[in-house]
């Protein structure tokens, strides 16, 4: 389903920056997620599922180097071993194919250097570049006449009649439909455009250190640990990137401005629009210790290194370098709780997709004919 089937139709796509890609897109770990760890019968459990095989027919049809590798998620702890059989529970819910709970013999045959006291093998799960998948889509866009225009923030919305004029970066463009997909700035545009969202975007910096290639050989394709599920974050992990090399990461840091990827980018605006929203607090309160020992982790290699030895006990400091970051756009309730489901408001003439977590690019293709399908109905397209 597309928004650019109907004849006569014309889609216009605005980028805020002069690239596509720039931000959660293009600074994610280049994960196919299976669709594990969601709850059965979520948005997110339904749209990854059905994303994920999307995904994969659409990169071996547009030619995106892609693999489904599979992965392995270990438990190193006893009290880690009912919720590894709860994801069981939930993989299996959810459609997963092949997934089985191996014991620490087994392990070694499919990552020799980990270890651990359990671990689920996930054999859905992939690996791909997307930044290479959102080009691929954008040429897609065009081929089918629609128009993707760069360094275009709009700044301004208001009604003329039955149309809406959007003051843009690169100048007013008049519409009749929109459909806000704008991330770490998702919430703001919903207020631009006179509809109040409910959530305030919080960016979390996830910084990751990547694996010297003569120490490589430590990870064979992914492993992780056993989320905690107080959290929407999956915990340092190793994987390995399509490209090539091996990232392990992220830890989960508040970042001090939305396109925060080094811990000296700060916006006073951003945060002034942290400390002014409630929510914020009542996060703070009740995950103050999680916050303590991520930040710790942040300034601390060893304490970073520490964590992910428990997946790879002969991994060292010296065998790791500072990589890349990303920032997550996460979606905050006044009520300080982290939404762990999609968003999605709507308005008249107006979709606002106001939380989009992981697994979202894995969902893609899902979660854009569910919006294709809400503005058939809305829009009358």
């Amino acid at each position: 389903m597309s928004l650019l089937d109907p004849p006569g139709s014309t889609v216009i796509l605005l980028e805020a920056e002069d690239r596509l890609a720039a931000h959660q897109t293009g600074n994610n770990s280049g994960v196919i997620h299976s669709g594990l760890y969601y709850r059965p019968g979520s948005l997110k459990a339904a749209n990854c599922v059905k994303g994920r095989e999307r995904l994969y027919r659409f990169c071996r049809e547009y030619g995106v180097p892609h693999e489904r590798c599979g992965k392995i998620v270990v438990a190193t702890r006893q009290d880690e071993l009912l919720r590894l059989d709860e994801l069981f529970r939930r993989g299996t819910a959810n459609g997963l194919t092949g997934i089985r709970r191996i014991g620490p013999d087994e392990i070694p045959a499919y990552e020799p250097h980990a270890a651990g006291i359990a671990a689920l093998v996930v054999p859905d799960t992939g690996i791909v570049d997307y930044a290479a998948v959102t080009e691929a889509m954008a040429a897609r866009i065009r081929g089918a006449g629609g128009e993707i225009r760069l360094s275009s923030r709009v700044i301004g919305c208001r009604r003329e009649g039955t149309e809406l004029v959007l003051e843009t970066g690169s100048g007013i463009i008049r519409c009749m439909n929109l459909i806000n997909c704008a991330g770490l700035q998702s919430d703001r545009l919903s207020r631009i455009c006179g509809v109040e969202p409910g959530v305030a975007i919080i960016p979390f910096r996830g910084e990751y250190y990547t694996l010297l290639p003569h120490r490589a050989h430590l990870v064979g394709n992914l492993i992780y640990p056993v989320p905690d599920p107080r959290f929407p974050f999956l915990g340092v992990h190793f994987t390995r990137m399509i490209g090539g090399g091996v990232e392990a990461g992220p830890n989960a840091v508040l970042a001090l401005k939305r396109e925060g990827y080094r811990r000296t980018d700060v916006s006073l605006r951003d945060c002034l629009g942290f400390v002014r929203f409630p929510g914020f607090w009542r996060m703070g309160l009740r995950h103050w210790r999680m916050g303590l020992g991520e930040g710790y982790r942040s300034l601390s290699k060893r304490a970073f290194v520490q964590a992910l030895r428990r997946l790879v006990p002969d991994l060292t400091a010296a065998d790791v370098a500072p990589g890349g970051a990303g920032v997550r756009a996460q979606a905050l309730a006044p009520d300080g709780a982290l939404l762990d489901d999609f968003k999605i408001v709507q308005a008249p003439r107006m979709i606002h997709v106001l939380n989009a977590p992981s697994p979202a690019a894995t969902a893609a293709l899902a979660i854009g004919d569910s919006l294709a399908r809400i503005a058939r109905e809305q829009f009358d397209v």
